[in-house]
């Protein structure tokens, strides 16, 4: 495949083309995208479909939802959560818990005044390092493997493909499930607390970028000035074919990543000593639309 594709696949979306690709406000799961576009406002015409043709020229109107509950894929991996899986993400919760509460309290016993700094400096550090690695993992789960490997496939590849057939359905997972498999990861010092703290919490600030109401004003408030992931801002990932804007934890690496097209390139070298076609098996899902 040639690499050109790659090196002009990440140039910046529209507003207009997210509007037209992404979840809406009054619709979680983007199945009412609209045919036409008020041209003051750009918001959805009710109850419309638009479904663009190859050469984007008419719009035809939709029989069955694009994604969501009723969708037959999501259905299908929404059933593949076993006790067992549950059972890991129980463990992995109160160990993680458990360890954090003796961190800190290492933490507040060596803290010294005049190195308050460093340590400020090392725990911004380790939520940027945190947001590095929720891109790394969400593109490396969305983009590579299948829900049929044995082991990571339906334990961890599993969510990342229902999850793009039904966005909302992380805001009808409980707290465990949400966030199990992040409270794996558990660390020391300011950095690797920090590090820790946001790693461990990926996904429920996932969750409340996906979240349309009754969220805490705190919440609010720390997604306005994009302390944490903004809903307006993950909209971007949720354009198909879901390949940029990848970090998850607070989005800060998102823009510079794309302008380095640092996904892309990572693909093209993949796909090209590999042979694997990025997103392979997340596009086959897609298609199971009843």
């Amino acid at each position: 495949m040639p690499a050109a594709r790659y090196l002009n696949a990440m140039t910046a979306k529209s507003d207009k083309e997210i509007l037209a690709n992404s979840m809406y406000e009054d619709d979680p799961n983007g199945n009412s995208a609209p045919t036409t576009l008020d041209q003051e406002s750009e918001q959805p015409a009710a109850g419309q479909l638009q479904e663009a043709t190859t050469a984007g020229a008419t719009t035809t109107a939709a029989t069955s939802p694009r994604w969501g509950p009723q969708n037959k894929g999501a259905q299908e991996l929404a059933s593949l959560y076993s006790p067992g899986k549950r059972a890991q993400e129980i463990i992995c919760v109160y160990t993680c818990i458990g360890l954090m509460i003796i961190n800190f309290g290492l933490i507040v016993k060596h803290l010294r005044w005049e190195r308050i700094s460093v340590a400020f400096i090392s725990a911004l550090c380790g939520i940027i390092t945190a947001d590095f690695a929720s891109g790394l993992v969400h593109w490396a789960a969305d983009t590579w493997g299948s829900v049929d490997l044995p082991l990571i496939g339906k334990n961890f590849l599993r969510p990342f493909r229902e999850h793009h057939l039904d966005p909302t359905s992380i805001t009808r997972h409980d707290f465990i499930e949400t966030n199990g498999d992040n409270f794996m990861n558990f660390g020391w010092i300011a950095y690797v607390f920090l590090c820790s703290i946001f790693v461990a919490m990926t996904n429920q600030i996932h969750k409340w970028s996906h979240t349309y109401w009754g969220l805490p004003r705190w919440v609010l408030l720390l997604q306005s000035c994009h302390i944490i992931l903004p809903r307006k801002h993950h909209r971007i990932h949720h354009v198909a074919p879901h390949e940029t804007y990848f970090c998850i934890t607070t989005g800060w690496l998102n823009w510079p990543l794309e302008k380095l097209r640092f996904w892309s390139t990572f693909e093209f070298i993949i796909e090209r000593f590999t042979g694997l076609k990025p997103r392979d098996d997340d596009l086959k899902w897609a298609k199971k639309l009843t």
